[in-house]
């Protein structure tokens, strides 16, 4: 099983948010491309991978699922806000 990612790229337009060292001048990750993809995928912060993260944090504190829908929460209040 894989987060599900629809790569809206509200998450990493907001990076600012959560974690500071990765915003760009304009609010946006610093890795972000103008095609909304990560310039550095394959080697991305663990924060930015969903499932590395649930894998070496949380594996024993909540199912997997849980962890899912929670980001999913996460994802959606991203998507429905408007400011940066």
């Amino acid at each position: 099983m894989k987060f599900p990612c629809s790569r809206c790229g509200a998450c990493c337009r907001k990076i600012g948010r959560i974690y500071p060292e990765l915003e760009g001048p304009d609010g946006a990750c610093i890795y972000l491309s103008e095609d909304n993809l990560c310039t550095i995928y394959p080697d991305r912060p663990i924060c930015c991978n969903v499932d590395k993260y649930y894998d070496k944090y949380l594996k024993d504190k909540m199912s997997r699922e849980e962890f899912y829908e929670l980001n999913l929460a996460e994802c959606k209040k991203l998507q429905d806000d408007d400011t940066i």
